[in-house]
């Protein structure tokens, strides 16, 4: 039976929220990794030419992902066509695109010895197809060149096109991977030229189209959203055929963007996980550090030997 959502709301009036969020709670401080691999990752990501999410998005696992030589690269440049109020990514008139930009990417990954490679992007609104055949490029040249590596992408919504979403998953990728990001009342202010249902929208086309496909979807905490709200969401998202489901805390990147209105605590995203789970989600990440593409190789694993146990 699927849980319904409760009817808690764990909103704080704003003079709190101003006094919680001051300063990070210890849970969300980490050390930083030692070792020689982050250097040699930074060297390999140099030499490719081509931007990392990891660097533009200001995210706070970096230097423990390249430690491990585990790299998100984000094709098509680094200036993005949106302007949200959660992310650090540059925004502007776009670069036209590099035909060389795929065959760098999957040299940089067998340089890197990556397993499973994660390829994102910048919202690319001004190109005919919103970058679908720089994805499907991208993806074919991992194949080609490592053919034991799967691939997930996490393309934007490219306005729920399905011909445009056909033609990246006919590249072969083994996981689409679209993030709705945040609950439905917030989606306007923190994801203003998106939408949450059409995001929802392209995970329906990418299940029917290619049900083969393992679907997964992120969602962030913190913005504002109350516990009904996020229960709600991750309802959708599995209504919407998704396998898996990534819930992480937002940190705001500057003091120009959204402002964090709370920190959730470790045991509430053990609540949420395990909600997630009733859903029916095939694999659930839920941790204040948790990312899109964190600790992707093993979500995808995970979800593997899953299937094989359902042949």
């Amino acid at each position: 039976m699927t849980p319904r959502p409760t009817q808690q709301d764990d909103r704080v009036d704003g003079k709190q929220r101003r006094q919680a969020t001051r300063r990070l709670p210890p849970w969300l401080k980490k050390r930083l990794p030692a070792g020689g691999a982050i250097a040699q990752t930074a060297r390999s990501v140099r030499a490719s030419g081509v931007a990392t999410v990891c660097q533009a998005a200001r995210c706070p696992n970096h230097a423990e992902c390249w430690s491990r030589r585990t790299v998100t690269f984000m094709i098509m440049g680094d200036r993005c066509t949106r302007r949200c109020a959660f992310c650090a990514v540059d925004h502007g008139q776009p670069t036209p695109l590099d035909p060389s930009e795929p065959t760098r990417v999957a040299q940089a990954t067998a340089e890197l010895g990556v397993r499973h490679a994660v390829i994102t992007s910048v919202t690319r609104d001004d190109l005919p197809d919103e970058g679908a055949n720089a994805f499907a490029e991208t993806v074919r040249a991992i194949r080609l060149r490592l053919p034991d590596t799967t691939v997930e992408v996490l393309p934007p919504d490219m306005h729920a096109r399905a011909e445009c979403i056909d033609q990246v998953c006919a590249a072969g990728p083994a996981v689409y991977n679209h993030n709705i990001e945040t609950v439905e009342r917030l989606t306007p202010q923190i994801r203003p030229q998106a939408d949450y249902r059409r995001s929802l929208e392209v995970l329906r086309i990418v299940r029917r189209l290619y049900p083969h496909i393992v679907t997964k979807t992120g969602l962030m905490i913190g913005l504002g959203e109350s516990r009904t709200e996020i229960e709600t969401a991750l309802a959708d998202a599995r209504a919407a055929g998704c396998d898996v489901v990534t819930i992480g805390q937002y940190l705001q990147p500057t003091p120009t963007h959204w402002p964090v209105d709370r920190y959730w605590t470790p045991e509430e995203f053990d609540a949420i996980g395990l909600y997630a789970r009733r859903l029916g989600f095939t694999s659930v990440m839920s941790g204040p550090f948790v990312r899109s593409s964190y600790n992707a190789a093993e979500a995808a694993r995970l979800l593997s030997c899953s299937h094989s146990s359902k042949r």
